[in-house]
């Protein structure tokens, strides 16, 4: 009897070996492979263009229009005296408000682009909402400036997956921007101006407000800053890549062969 509990005991043993050699390897292959399962769900994830790896010194610049038209004029003089071409992203209802002021956008050389439809939470709107959105937008816009947008900046800033899918969908491409002058906030000329030079380099996209208090203010010191420096300051849409493409995990767009 102690022989055969003797025996029964080792093949006891050899079976707990066996299998937490087992364990120990399932254990190993996934923490081997879990890094390449983490890198598969982040490039899953939709990310707006925040900025542009180029070659040379380009940079963009962009304003927001939403509600206030009071500086816009005043932009478009400001900006035609450096023979600069911006983006302007406006909302469908602002186009609609002032179209007379959206065609002398388009009409000074600058890109007029799609901020949405009502400046609306679009996280919270379904993607066909957001589609329907888009296209109303496009509708207004082109009806004051002849073009229609094919950029978009979402309202707020706001975006998630669904968003920025239903908005590919359609063949528009979402813009965010990787230095932000914060003028909506009513820094003084000096404060934007520090903000924005310290920030910007090559493939950057600045964000202003086209009603911000101290923006026309702060704007000519920050184009002869950028001159000075050797950027060129050009329309986004030819600032990014419109091919293949891949976008990294901070949004900065990449030309596909890289």
């Amino acid at each position: 009897m102690k022989k055969h509990s003797v025996k029964v005991l080792l093949l006891r043993r050899q079976h707990l070996l066996i299998l937490a050699a087992l364990v120990l390897a399932g254990g190993i292959f996934y923490a081997a492979s879990l890094p390449a399962a983490v890198s598969a769900v982040a490039s899953q994830r939709q990310l707006p263009i925040y900025s542009v790896e180029r070659p040379d010194q380009l940079c963009s610049i962009s304003f927001d229009a939403a509600w206030g038209n009071e500086d816009t004029q005043a932009l478009i003089d400001i900006l035609g005296r450096y023979d600069v071409k911006a983006t302007f992203f406006v909302v469908g209802d602002w186009a609609e408000k002032y179209p007379e002021s959206a065609k002398a956008l388009a009409d000074a050389g600058h890109e007029v682009m799609s901020h949405s439809l009502h400046h609306d939470h679009y996280n919270s709107l379904s993607a066909q909402q957001i589609v329907a959105d888009l296209n109303a937008a496009n509708e207004k816009i082109s009806a004051a400036t002849g073009t229609v947008p094919t950029l978009i900046r979402c309202p707020y800033g706001e975006y998630d997956d669904h968003v920025i899918a239903a908005i590919r969908s359609i063949g528009m491409e979402p813009i965010q921007w990787d230095v932000d002058s914060l003028d909506w906030k009513d820094y003084d000329a000096d404060t934007i101006y520090k903000r924005v030079t310290s920030q910007v380099g090559s493939g950057s996209i600045v964000l202003f407000h086209n009603a911000a208090l101290h923006t026309p203010e702060a704007l000519p010191a920050i184009l002869e800053f950028l001159q000075s420096e050797g950027y060129t300051v050009v329309p986004i849409s030819q600032l990014i890549y419109t091919g293949d493409y891949t976008i990294d995990h901070t949004g900065r767009q990449f030309p596909a062969e890289q």
